[in-house]
């Protein structure tokens, strides 16, 4: 049987407000790139939007990445994930 750890006291409060800003921007890029597979007419004023949610994205997991990678106490749940 694999232990669970109790992430609420493993992780941070910063890790979680980065992980929770960084899944609602991945899911409003999920939403309009929905929304344009399904459309015949994409306006300019739409692929904007996707570029600057696609930067959004990549922001936030940026930032989230670099939080594992300096925050020692995500530092050492990763190392035991891992």
């Amino acid at each position: 049987m694999t232990r669970r750890l109790p992430t609420a006291r493993v992780v941070c409060g910063e890790f979680q407000k980065l992980f929770q800003e960084s899944t609602v921007a991945k899911e409003a890029l999920r939403k309009l790139r929905a929304e344009i597979c399904w459309a015949q007419l994409v306006s300019k004023e739409t692929v904007d939007e996707l570029l600057r949610l696609q930067a959004k994205y990549a922001r936030a997991h940026a930032v989230l990445c670099n939080h594992v990678h300096t925050c020692f106490r995500c530092r050492r749940l990763a190392s035991r994930i891992a």
